[in-house]
Order: structure tokens, then sequence, then C-alpha cells
């Protein structure tokens, strides 16, 4: 079976009024399905770069981004948003809803985009956002819902296609420790329930401490901890 997630041998550089910066000096990254790893590593190393490549929002310098098998770095813009549309999800340290739209249509508007019927798309985030805890607030609009619960819409909107990977960035860092500790709970819960493959920056250690395992990058390279 291909991994949701693999890097090979991947390269980022930028220009800079210096001349080139190279961020990533040749990562390599393998997910496997089920699998939650910890990405924690100083501010300023190249996370955010590293989970841009692997959510091919950005194009590598060199190297291979490999997402269920396929070769990202190859594709043209309308291939790499497909891509990110079926196979993706994303969640981060900010929640993103919509604020004209409920809790449920947030969680709808992405399988309607992937061409899923409205009646199943609605299906399915009731079922997800049931999940959460959250059937009784699917009406309300996000600026109606605590900060806890409006990360929990996030998360079941990230899970709404049934995506291979799963991208966090700092996905409670906006939460007290206690609302954070509920969410990342359940995040860890869908993720192995679903059988998905998740990265999840954090600074965090007692929640990385939770997951599979934990990488960090060190000299534009992935380092095991």
């Amino acid at each position: 079976m291909s991994s949701p997630l693999e890097m090979r041998g991947v390269v980022r550089t930028f220009q800079s009024g210096q001349g080139e910066l190279t961020i990533l000096r040749g990562v390599d990254l393998t997910l496997k399905a089920g699998e939650i790893v910890a990405l924690v590593a100083p501010s300023g190393t190249g996370k955010s770069t590293l989970l841009h490549l692997a959510g091919v929002l950005e194009k590598p310098n060199a190297g291979k981004v490999m997402i269920d098998g396929q070769d990202c770095a190859a594709m043209n813009d309308a291939e790499r948003t497909g891509i990110r549309r079926d196979l993706i999800g994303f969640v981060y340290q900010s929640h993103h809803l919509l604020p004209e739209f409920t809790a449920l249509e947030n969680v709808v508007l992405p399988q309607m985009i992937k061409s899923v019927s409205r009646s199943d798309a609605e299906t399915r985030a009731m079922t997800l956002l049931t999940s959460f805890g959250l059937a009784g607030r699917a009406k309300q609009y996000p600026g109606k819902l605590s900060g806890g619960e409006q990360q929990r819409v996030a998360i079941a909107r990230a899970l709404a296609n049934a995506p291979k990977l799963l991208l966090a960035d700092e996905p409670t860092g906006n939460l007290d420790v206690a609302t954070a500790g509920v969410v990342f709970d359940e995040l860890l819960r869908m993720v192995r329930d679903q059988g998905v493959a998740a990265l999840v920056a954090t600074h965090n250690p007692e929640l990385a401490a939770r997951m599979d395992r934990t990488v960090t990058l060190r000299e534009g390279r992935i380092q095991e901890l």
C-alpha cells in the first residue's frame, strides 16, 4: 500500500537579499496510515515550510513529495488543487471557519466542492459533528461557539472529505490547557478511528508524548526524537 505521505530528498530554497537561503536540505519523512507524528522544532527552523510542502501548497526545489503514491512535485496547479481537496485535511491554530455559515455548513462546504450532494454532505457533516459532541450546536454560527467548539468544527471540516493525510499546525495553540486536552483527545480518537496519517506541529511536549513518534528539524533535515 502507498504511504499517505512520503517525502524523499526534499530541498527548499528561497531568494533573500543576501542570496539563496536553504531552509530544507534533503528531508526524508514517511507517514503510515493511522500514524500520528509530532513535529517539534523551534521557530525559524523550517517547520511551516515543511508543512506547506507536505500540503502541496509549495513545490520543492528538489526531491519528491508523494501523497498516496502520487508524485505531486510533477503536477500542474489544477492537479495539485485536486490532491489538496481530495486527499489532505488542514487544521490551523486559528480555526478559520467561515463566519457567515453555521457549523454544519462549514463542514458541508468542502464536500460540495468535491461534488458530493448536499443531502449526503449534510449526513456526513452531522455524523462528524455528533462524534465531537456538537450535534446540538450544528446550527450555530462560529461567533456563538466557544473556542474549543470552533476548533472541533475545524477538525470535522478537515476530515469531511475523508482525507488520507491530516496536517495540523498548533491545533490547540489558542486554547486553554483544559480545553486543549479535550480537543486533542478527540483529534487523536478521530484520526485513529478513520485511519488517517497525521503530522501535527506542536510546541507542547505533553501533547507530543501522546503521539506515535516525534520528529524535529535540525540543519534542514528530519531527525527522530
